[in-house]
């Protein structure tokens, strides 16, 4: 074979090399080879090479596409806040990838994370804030599953410069936010793109990140990096992204946004990018927490496919992309997305092998036992007025902080913290985020124009004692998650503590509220000046209750701010239960929603709605 391959390949022609295999191809199959008439084998060659040119101009791909987003910590398949085992985790996600992988090649999937994954579970939390020295156990679990590149989320910020730039460091993989730009260099402060290669097929994954995070986030966070709007930043690095790469991916940590266009720096704006910036064959969104699978149609004609896969490690958004060579480029014949539940799966044994230790170090941490509770506290309550489960955080922030009046919202609506022992892992329940504290000077009428905004977003107009007392959305009974059924998030629920006040539910927003006194009795005035406790996330901005609601310009709210805590408040939660020993949590009873007797008749049909 050999002897007979050399001599075929003395062809001074462009099929030189095609012929060449050819004719190897015919010694394999055919000993009658050598008695072809070179005459006639010359036109044979010729027309094989000619076939097999045109095989390899037009070949095919088949390439998929794998996205988590929003993992919140859940890397292990236990809720560790919860004590129960848990629906998603990426030991899931890892045996439907291997699965995968397994089915069609691994040079034919791409693996990519989209941010939002340092923040909720406590895992994440022991190897942000308590094993700060060996390798994060987010980056040794995604570098395990060969995760391909990974964009940041506004909750992997709030985790401060200390965790995410040690993350960084550890991961295997580029990390990207193309619109997160280093105020020092003016260049991003991550990766703004990476090239990747399947099949011959060169894939720019390009990485955005919601640039809203300065109104939720205090600046230490994030010292050294301004935000950029999405649409901006994309149409500035598209003609570089389609020089450099057949097929171009966005991984952008923002939710899917309103139809239209949209204020700059808008916080969801993935369907406007996909719109307004053509170039994109396929588009992975988050931070919403909502399912996505539709195409859009761009500005030139084009469709872009928009995933999201929601939170938790619950479901991956995939996507399968078909490509043609045309003899010049790649040409996308065909494009199918899916949300792939993964909460059905087995974690992968392997997966959970290797992680084992770090999975009883997890464990252990937050089974310890910090005090004993007297009372069962529960969210839920809090919905409908005074309660041990806000008021137990009112009475903390107002100890911590020396303040005269104390903001706080119910971050869920379902959390349990029972009588008995009380363990850290309770207070992931107890406060869900690592928000700091701010001490915030506010005048009376300010107080007053916040809390009418907060109870506008709330409560319902009530005109007859049978309508809802809660704001909902017009097709919640067709909605299957309880959190989307609410207009307004329930973590933007705020109310008062160190005030005595009443919500007129029968009223229109913006005449709702009426403050009687201060907690003690002295007298409460618009004129007056007053200190409040409240979280960071709120005192940035976050919610807009400082700002639209009372009034105060963004640019002044730093101005505002008194002191603030080094930690975030569930470590001073934590410190002060541990300081008590036994806490006896209960309702302050300083304000209640009028008339009362239409209230407690809402509450049954409302708990009902939110719980079915």
């Amino acid at each position: 074979m050999g002897r007979s391959c050399v001599a075929k390949l003395t062809f001074s022609s462009l099929y030189r090399h095609q012929a060449a295999l050819f004719a190897c191809s015919l010694d394999l199959f055919s000993p009658l080879f050598f008695s072809i008439p070179m005459a006639k084998l010359l036109p044979l060659l010729a027309f094989a090479a000619f076939g097999l040119g045109v095989s390899a101009q037009s070949r095919q791909v088949d390439l998929t596409f794998l996205a988590t987003s929003d993992v919140h910590g859940n890397y292990l398949p236990y809720d560790f806040i919860n004590a129960q085992p848990s629906k998603g985790s990426l030991a899931r996600v890892a045996t439907y990838v291997n699965q995968l992988r397994q089915q069609v090649g691994r040079d034919a999937v791409v693996l990519l994370d989209n941010g939002d994954i340092l923040q909720g579970q406590p895992t994440a939390y022991y190897y942000n804030f308590i094993d700060t020295t060996s390798t994060h156990l987010c980056a040794q679990v995604l570098n395990e599953m060969g995760y391909d590149a990974a964009t940041v989320g506004n909750h992997d910020v709030e985790t401060g410069h200390a965790v995410y730039d040690r993350w960084t460091r550890d991961c295997q993989f580029p990390v990207l936010a193309a619109n997160a730009v280093s105020t020092a260099t003016a260049t991003p402060y991550w990766k703004p793109y990476t090239i990747l290669e399947r099949k011959g097929v060169k894939i720019a994954v390009f990485g955005l990140i919601t640039p809203a995070i300065p109104q939720w986030l205090p600046e230490n966070l994030w010292r050294g990096i301004r935000f950029e709007d999405m649409v901006r930043t994309a149409r500035h690095y598209m003609p570089q992204l389609r020089a450099e790469a057949d097929v171009v991916v966005g991984l952008f940590h923002s939710g899917v946004g309103k139809p239209g266009t949209q204020p700059e720096g808008a916080e969801h704006a993935a369907l406007q990018v996909a719109r307004e910036v053509p170039g994109f064959d396929l588009i992975f969104c988050g931070h919403d927490h909502r399912f996505a699978n539709q195409s859009v149609l761009n500005t030139a004609g084009d469709s872009v496919l928009v995933l999201n896969p929601a939170a938790n490690a619950e479901a991956v958004a995939q996507a399968q992309l078909r490509l043609q060579f045309d003899g010049k480029k790649w040409v996308k014949l065909s494009q199918q997305g899916e949300l792939a539940q993964v909460d059905n799966l087995q974690p992968d044994a392997a997966f959970m092998k290797t992680f084992a230790p770090q999975y009883a170090t997890v464990k252990a941490f937050t089974e310890e036992i910090i005090g004993q509770n007297e009372a069962t506290m529960e969210t839920l309550p809090a919905f409908f007025g005074p309660s041990a489960f806000i008021d137990f955080i009112h009475t903390l922030q107002l100890a911590i902080s020396g303040s005269d009046l104390s903001f706080a919202a119910p971050l869920s609506f379902d959390a349990v913290i029972p009588k008995g022992a009380i363990r850290v892992s309770d207070m992931f329940n107890l406060y869900r985020y690592e928000n700091m504290l701010y001490t915030m000077r506010l005048t009376g009428r300010e107080v007053k124009d916040y809390l009418e905004y907060s109870y506008a977003g709330w409560v319902a107009q009530m005109k007859k004692p049978t309508d809802h007392l809660l704001l909902f959305r017009a097709n919640a009974e067709q909605l299957s998650d309880s959190w989307q059924r609410l207009r307004t998030p329930s973590f933007n629920f705020d109310s008062a503590a160190g005030l005595r006040y009443t919500v007129d539910v029968t009223k229109p927003a913006g005449q709702r509220i009426t403050i009687t006194s201060l907690a003690d009795g002295r007298p409460f005035s618009l004129d007056a000046t007053y200190l409040c406790a409240i979280n960071s996330y709120r005192g940035n901005g976050g919610g807009r209750l400082l700002t639209e609601g009372a009034g105060i310009p963004a640019e002044e709210l730093s101005s505002r701010i008194v002191r603030a805590t080094d930690k975030d408040l569930r470590y001073y939660l934590m410190q002060a239960i541990r300081q008590r020993g036994t806490i006896h949590p209960a309702p302050l009873n300083q304000w209640k929603f009028i008339p009362e007797d239409w209230a407690a008749q809402a509450r049954k049909r409302d708990e009902q709605l939110l719980l079915k």
